[in-house]
């Protein structure tokens, strides 16, 4: 993967793997914006891949806006984007109910990829075309019952990310997912002694997916990583659809 002269923002880069993305990009020789909550952090590892931190909770509506205007002035441009922060509930969801905690895993898990992608676009566009890589999960691929709330972020990101991929493709920008199993970060460091001897993924190995997806990930995929298998796209079996072998039409609901 070549990334000279090229611009790349990733959320959550203080740590885990939006930590290993930011290294892989600026090693492939892209100029990294580390944008997180941690400023300290994501001074840390701006400073080792000579990029540049940006401190902000991305689920703020501006925040993305701020974010890529930010990478812009300082490289020039904008050619890839891996919105990565993420987090889980913390809470079962169904039988009770955080309404404070739901909305900020929503906000985190879904509202920062819609900001991130609404955001990225025109400076992606202004670049020539680009890549986007949503940080989804096998949660958003299938249920995950020890976090409900979790799930639903997860299929609602795998869902926008295949449903608004063929319009951006036109354009020559390219979104696609990352869908890692349980993988060895912070976001697991309360449950980690339950998992035994069960295989977990680390980051640099998502990073290395992240970094596929780049090169070569078509638009619309969502990609399984799993330890021990090669990555790959998620192969999604097709809805039965009417009788007669009529197909659904392309409906923009912004006409209606």
């Amino acid at each position: 993967m070549d990334l000279q002269g090229k611009a790349a923002l990733v959320t959550g880069g203080a740590s885990g793997i939006g930590e290993a993305a930011a290294r892989l990009l600026a090693g492939a020789g892209a100029r990294v914006a580390v944008v997180d909550r941690d400023e300290v952090g994501a001074r840390r590892i701006a400073d080792e891949v000579d990029g540049f931190a940006h401190a902000t909770d991305v689920s703020a509506p501006s925040a993305m806006a701020e974010a890529v205007a930010a990478t812009e002035e300082r490289f020039g441009r904008l050619d890839v984007v891996l919105l990565n922060a993420g987090m889980t509930s913390g809470q079962n969801g169904v039988t009770d109910l955080d309404v404070d905690g739901y909305r900020r895993v929503v906000g985190v898990n879904v509202d920062h990829v819609v900001f991130g992608l609404n955001a990225a676009v025109p400076a992606l566009r202004r670049a020539g075309g680009g890549v986007v890589v949503v940080t989804a999960s096998l949660a958003g691929l299938m249920p995950h019952p020890g976090d409900p709330l979790y799930t639903l972020t997860k299929h609602a990101v795998v869902g926008y990310v295949r449903a608004a991929a063929p319009a951006l493709a036109e354009e020559g920008i390219r979104v696609a997912a990352v869908c890692p199993g349980y993988t060895d970060t912070a976001l697991i460091a309360n449950a980690r002694n339950d998992f035994g001897d069960f295989p977990l993924l680390g980051a640099v190995d998502v990073a290395a997916a992240v970094a596929r997806i780049v090169e070569n990930g078509a638009p619309g995929e969502c990609w399984f990583v799993q330890p021990g298998r090669a990555p790959g796209p998620y192969g999604f079996r097709g809805v039965p659809g009417p009788a007669g072998g009529r197909r659904a039409p392309d409906v923009s609901w912004e006409k209606h």
